[in-house]
């Protein structure tokens, strides 16, 4: 088999593409034969060396695949050769062959395409523990969406159109026009608007109930200071300490420190609340993912939601997929093929 190795911490030049022996499914286990990897900012992050969770250079990283099952282990009796499965990988993903626990694979529905169902599990779910699991989002309940032409942004959206609820997404002014037609209802331009002045301006200064921060540091305070009481702000990520190609401690460091500390006293005086969301330590809640994951699939498959490829890349060109990914200029979700 082929997987995409970071050699070590640095820019896109670090990613090679190395041999290795095909695995072997063990009991309980299941080979897919891979269609599509996905590329999350958490990979870009591991690259750079600031993803603690990560395993050291040489390493293979990656969280979801698409592909045909081509081997099984005994007491394997939910998949046989030449079923369509997606699934979640614990690191290894983005390989061209990847053996998988059976509880983290899910049969794909008929007639969905193999590629596209790799940009499922990954960005669907978060959004799906954020809105629907965790933030209870309810009809009319207004959301503000960082990052929104991303892959988590672009499912949390139609996740959004699916509750009712009205919709707030910072993007680059280009990506406006996409996102309204994906039914966005207020665009902001991060880079020449200050988002939480704009966000001030079109509430009224009511500010809104639920926010999706992936960004952190400062952008945190002011996501904070934007809530409604009732109001939730979910923090899944912190791409603001990772957007140099190599790694930058002390520019991380920086965005870091300048994350805001919620002490219980005034969140309950504020009535608001602050969630934490890290799909890769949800390893060990087997029914939680298995059933969610399996939902969603049912959802695609009923036209509720569609994932949205904003490129693919074949293995050897996996550093051009990271800087499309860490540069922002990805609409929709970035995949690997092997």
């Amino acid at each position: 088999m082929q997987r995409v190795v970071i050699t070590r911490y640095g820019g896109p030049e670090v990613l090679e593409v190395r041999d290795a022996p095909d695995p072997s499914p063990m009991r309980g286990e299941v080979r897919i034969a891979v269609a599509a990897a996905g590329l999350n900012f958490a990979d870009v992050s591991a690259r750079v060396g600031l993803y603690p969770d990560a395993p050291k250079p040489p390493m293979t990283v990656g969280y979801e695949v698409s592909g045909t099952v081509d081997a099984v282990g005994g007491g394997v009796d939910d998949f046989e050769v030449g079923d369509k499965v997606v699934a979640l990988t614990r690191f290894g993903g983005q390989s061209s062959s990847v053996v998988v626990p059976q509880h983290q694979v899910v049969h794909l529905p008929d007639g969905l395409d193999l590629v596209h169902a790799a940009a499922i599990p990954v960005n669907y779910l978060t959004a799906y523990l954020m809105l629907v699991r965790l933030g209870n989002v309810r009809n009319g309940e207004s959301v503000l969406i960082h990052a929104a032409a991303g892959g988590v942004g672009f499912a949390a959206l139609q996740i959004c159109k699916q509750l009712g609820a009205v919709t707030y997404g910072t993007a680059s002014a280009a990506k406006h026009e996409r996102l309204r037609a994906e039914g966005l209802d207020h665009p902001i331009d991060y880079r020449n608007q200050d988002f939480a002045a704009e966000v001030t301006r079109l509430t009224k200064g009511r500010g809104v109930d639920v926010i999706l921060d992936a960004v952190g540091g400062n952008t945190s305070r002011k996501n904070y200071r934007l809530l409604r009481p009732l109001g939730r702000l979910f923090l899944f990520g912190a791409s603001s300490a990772s957007q140099d190609p190599k790694r930058n401690l002390l520019k991380a460091a920086s965005a870091i420190a300048q994350f805001p500390v919620f002490h219980p006293l005034p969140l309950m005086n504020a009535n608001k609340g602050v969630f934490g969301v890290n799909l890769g330590h949800l390893w060990d809640e087997k029914q939680l993912m298995n059933e969610a994951l399996t939902e969603l699939l049912a959802w695609w498959a009923d036209g509720r939601i569609e994932p949205v490829i904003d490129s693919t890349f074949p293995f050897s060109q996996a550093g051009k997929a990271h800087d499309q990914l860490q540069q922002a200029r990805n609409v929709g979700k970035v995949l690997l093929i092997p």
